[in-house]
């Protein structure tokens, strides 16, 4: 009987800890698309790195606030610049939404949505020191799992192309704040 009772207790435990596993690697509905990223670290080239001026981008995605949220924190260069952003559902806007806060000092808000393997964002900047108010960014998720970030930022009246960078997985890589 006591033999019985442990490996009962033993596949209860087993049971109860792979439910907790489920739950803890669940995102809400609404973020369901992010789902391969989740966990993962990447490295990005940008598109203008050369090897005598290397410029990459670390970045680490991770559940947050019990699914509701995804975290991202990134830096550039071992901490040169660097920022964390949170994604979320915004039931009032009826979309997915993001707020990105930077070693900079100033920070955006925006707006998300998908196209077909794209996600696009339209950030409203505040407290740039280079007069940039919006910043479009363009996330093309790729089959293999790579990410390709490009962006344009809105600055004295005009649209003018920003950064691109092609991330790959990177497990070993660290995101590095100063």
């Amino acid at each position: 009987m006591k033999k019985l009772f442990t490996v009962l207790l033993l596949i209860l435990c087993i049971s109860c800890q792979h439910t907790a596993d489920n739950i803890n690697t669940q995102l809400s509905e609404h973020l369901k698309p992010f789902e391969p990223y989740i966990g993962k670290t990447y490295k990005g080239e940008f598109a203008n790195s050369t090897p005598e001026k290397p410029i990459y981008d670390i970045s680490h995605w991770e559940r947050a606030l019990n699914g509701n949220a995804i975290r991202i924190i990134h830096s550039v260069n071992n901490g040169e610049y660097g920022g964390e952003s949170i994604i979320m559902w915004d039931a009032d806007k009826d979309s997915i939404a993001s707020w990105y806060f930077t070693t900079a000092g100033f920070y955006t808000q925006a707006t998300l949505h998908f196209e077909d393997d794209k996600l696009i964002s339209i950030e409203d900047v505040t407290g740039n020191e280079n007069g940039i108010t919006q910043v479009k960014a363009i996330i093309t998720l790729l089959p293999d799992g790579e990410l390709i970030n490009s962006s344009k930022y809105f600055m004295n009246g005009s649209w003018v192309d920003g950064h691109k960078i092609h991330y790959k997985e990177k497990p070993d890589a660290q995101v590095i704040f100063k």
